[in-house]
């Protein structure tokens, strides 16, 4: 669903929460049920439990993507959810950074021997590095934000991000001063794409419903391609392709880049108001603050409470460890709306989140 309000996206702690009720009332029972004992006793009790640490949950370890655990979104909301384990869960966290490719099989290794309980790993293009290390090591759990593996101790964490990004399409469409708007991506590979594609088609049918012809720059949906600027690292790319989309016109952009799309920002920034940027992953008025001004919405992917889910079902704390995929119903993706929009423009998103839901608007 969508947000209207700037404010910090919480984590969806409930089931964690019930779970340490749930214990909290269990030993309140029993102390209840049992009889009466004599106060020597019961010091006894408290003095042998003050001398006994409580043992660890468990050791749950996290390898990146390039780009960091502070990149202001992907690796980082990753993070977080590793961050929320630790503290809602009880577990000890380990996270390695992958500076390229060829750290994944390494850092993959390292924690293998390290007797980590799961590994997370960030990111579609950390599929092979992780399915190898899965089927090499089958009591070893294993879950992947943004891809799906046939090893059965997999947990594939992934996102219908077409379906925000079509609601940050139409919204671009209803508010753009130039008819036209842009978008671009990082990698061309689909956890990348499918943002891409929803924004293009949300730009579509906000003309269909409404006779207008916004135009869409960097990407082609026909063609199932567009403009990508090869990493997830330069913010100068970023800079450098939203100067050219806004030299052909384009005033609201969509970066689907990581941090290249802090370079867009940063153009944005110095165009005076000219153009604006919809983030991407989290909502990028608080995590970008200092350039908040820019950003008039964030298509915002859940994934830390995707990995607090998956660190608590590879350690039992709840059933399950089947793959997991966020959508607009289940609030595993959504909106955040960081910008004036008329009362009609919201009543509208409204109406097009009930059809994405219900299937009738289709977004991929």
């Amino acid at each position: 669903m969508w947000i209207r309000e700037r404010e910090k996206i919480k984590m969806r702690k409930q089931t964690i929460k019930g779970l340490a009720v749930g214990l909290v009332a269990v030993f309140a029972l029993a102390a209840c049920g049992s009889s009466s004992s004599s106060s020597d006793t019961i010091a006894a009790e408290a003095e042998a439990e003050d001398t006994t640490s409580a043992e660890p949950a468990g050791l749950a370890c996290e390898v990146t993507d390039t780009g960091g655990v502070d990149d202001k979104g992907f690796n980082q909301i990753a993070y977080e959810g590793l961050l929320q384990a630790e503290a809602e869960l009880g577990v000890t966290t380990e996270f390695l950074e992958s500076t390229s490719d060829a750290d994944y099989a390494p850092n993959l290794q390292s924690f293998i021997d390290k007797g980590c309980d799961i590994i997370v790993t960030v990111g579609f293009l950390l599929a092979d590095a992780t399915k190898a290390a899965a089927e090499a090591n089958p009591s070893v759990q294993f879950a992947i934000v943004d891809s799906n593996t046939s090893a059965s101790n997999v947990q594939g964490l992934t996102f219908a991000t077409d379906q925000p990004s079509f609601l940050a399409g139409y919204m671009a469409a209803a508010t753009t001063q130039t008819g036209i708007v842009g978008t671009f991506g990082g990698i061309n590979i689909p956890p990348v794409s499918i943002f891409m594609q929803g924004f293009a088609l949300g730009v579509e049918y906000y003309n269909a419903q409404k006779g207008t012809s916004v135009k869409v720059l960097g990407w082609d949906v026909a063609k199932q391609d567009g403009t990508f600027a090869g990493n997830f690292n330069s913010l100068d790319d970023g800079r450098n392709i939203a100067k050219s989309q806004s030299d052909e016109g384009a005033d609201i952009i969509f970066p689907v880049a990581g941090p290249v799309g802090l370079g867009s920002a940063a153009f944005a920034m110095e165009s005076g108001g000219k153009v604006k940027i919809i983030g991407v992953d989290v909502d990028m008025s608080i995590s970008n603050d200092t350039q908040a001004e820019v950003y008039v919405a964030s298509v915002l992917k859940r994934i830390d409470s995707a990995v607090l889910a998956a660190v608590g079902s590879a350690l039992n704390f709840e059933g399950g460890g089947t793959d997991y995929l966020g959508t607009l119903e289940n609030g595993g993706v959504g909106v955040a709306i960081t910008s004036d929009i008329s009362s009609e423009l919201g009543l509208e998103l409204e109406s097009v989140t009930a059809g994405i839901i219900d299937g009738s608007i289709v977004t991929s």
